[in-house]
This record gives structure tokens, C-alpha cells and sequence, in this order.
């Protein structure tokens, strides 16, 4: 289960399978999808905090209960697309997304991580991409959009010899914003300074670092020429001349 709560200007979505490290499952990827939907149409919603249930870990990854009976082509059609909608959809969110990481964050995990906008972490936390040990490999961007905030050396050495890194070592390499006690209220923290940023600006300014770094950078780019036309006198020109059925008189501004 994924709950979905308010704080402040936070929804806080929490991975409630504390008995499975947080281990997600097909309904949890789906509440996340449909909590996700809801809160982008949410304009008293500034920020989306990500955290798991319990002292142990965020989130261990996928559930193997759940993917290990599947077929090859249902894993790969099924499993590993549905991941990866979801998580992108995360990625993709118009509002800032903040990972407060309160324990170990293990292959789906680390990569649910990746796909937020900021992450904190707690000390006693290790991130890991575990994959090559059960046979398989990161299905959820875990080689991609993990390597765009990782160094290559550093994603070989969990991906490929199955290390673990530390909270701090996160931290020095710049994955993770702060180590903290309290994530949660870390994570709310950061939120709240969000108060004190205009709304609009804050969009564009993600749409743009989106665009540069190669996340879904056509819709990035449609985003912000469609914001500058929506704003502009001539839409607005031709918005009324198609409802009044009457040629446009456009002027460029």
C-alpha cells in the first residue's frame, strides 16, 4: 500500500510493505501512478515527498514474489514498462519531488530515488544496485538516469561487482542533498522553503534543468514554448476569433 498524506505544502506518498522492506508490488507502482495524478492537478500541493515505512529501509526494490513467476516476455512487456511509467511519471511531474530516504534504497528502490527531484538520507542508509546477484539487471532506469547523477565508475561498482555505498559517500558524490537524523522532517524542511518561490517560476526552472540534462526533453522544450504562446496577446487573439468564427487579427504580442 502507498498512503498519501498532507503536511504543510507536501503531499507525503509513503511505501507502506514494512514486512518486505518496502518491497513494491504491481498495486503499490499503480497507487503511486494515481496519487501522482491526483496531486499534479493539486495547485495547494507545492512538493511531493517520497518515503518508506520503518527504521530499515525506503525501499528494497521489487518485490520477487511478485516478478520471479512471470514469463520472459511478460517481465520485460509487462513488469519492467510498468516500472518505468510510473517512474517517469515521478520524474516528470511538474512539481519538485524530494526522496526522503529512511533506510537502505536497494534496485527499484535506488532507482525510485533517482527519479526524485532532491533526496536526503539517513546515516545508517546504503544504496546498492543488487541485481547481478539474482541473475537479472537494473530494469528501471537504474543504467540510465542513474548514470546521469552518478559517476560511471561508481554505477560499474554497484551494477557490476554488487558494492554497496554509504549515506555519506552518497552525499560526497552529491546524489543525496544532506544526511540526516530525521529525514522526514528534513525533507519537510526543504518543502517549506518552496513558500518563498514563485510557483511558476519554479516549473519552468525544472522544465528547463530537464531539458538540458536529456529528461524528456521534448516535452520540456513543447512546455516552455507552449507557456511563452499561452501567455501571449495573439492566443489570445485567436482563441476569440475562433469562438466569435471570424478571422484573426494577430500582432505579434
Amino acid at each position: 500500500m502507498v498512503t498519501c498524506t498532507y503536511s504543510g505544502n507536501a503531499a507525503v506518498l509513503t511505501l507502506c510493505n514494512a514486512s518486505k522492506l518496502n518491497a513494491l508490488t504491481t498495486a503499490m507502482l499503480r497507487e503511486i501512478e494515481e496519487h501522482l495524478a491526483e496531486i499534479e492537478h493539486n495547485p495547494d500541493v507545492r512538493c511531493v515527498i517520497l518515503t518508506g515505512e520503518g527504521p530499515k529501509a525506503f525501499c528494497c526494490g521489487a518485490d520477487i514474489a511478485e516478478w520471479g513467476p512471470l514469463s520472459p516476455a511478460e517481465f520485460a512487456r509487462f513488469w519492467v514498462r510498468d516500472g518505468h511509467r510510473v517512474f517517469d511519471r515521478l520524474a516528470r511531474l511538474s512539481k519538485p519531488t524530494i526522496g526522503a530516504l529512511n533506510g537502505h534504497a536497494f534496485g527499484g528502490g535506488l532507482e525510485l530515488a533517482a527519479a526524485c527531484d532532491v533526496r536526503v538520507i539517513t546515516a545508517r542508509a546504503t544504496l546498492a544496485l543488487p541485481e547481478a546477484k539474482i541473475g537479472i539487471v537494473p530494469g528501471w532506469s537504474g543504467t540510465q538516469r542513474l548514470a546521469r547523477l552518478l559517476p560511471e565508475p561508481v554505477i560499474k561498482e554497484m551494477a557490476v561487482f554488487g558494492r554497496r555505498i554509504s549515506a555519506q559517500r552518497a552525499f560526497d558524490l552529491g546524489f543525496v542533498a544532506e544526511v540526516a537524523d530525521d529525514v522526514l522532517a528534513c525533507a519537510q524542511e526543504i518543502a517549506a522553503s518552496l513558500d518563498q518561490v514563485s510557483p511558476f517560476a519554479n516549473e519552468m526552472a525544472k522544465a528547463m534543468i530537464h531539458g538540458a540534462v536529456g529528461e524528456d526533453r521534448s516535452a520540456a522544450i513543447e512546455t516552455l514554448a507552449s507557456a511563452a504562446a499561452a501567455a501571449s496577446a495573439d492566443r489570445n487573439e485567436g482563441v476569440a476569433a475562433f469562438l466569435e468564427k471570424r478571422p484573426p487579427s494577430f500582432t505579434g504580442q
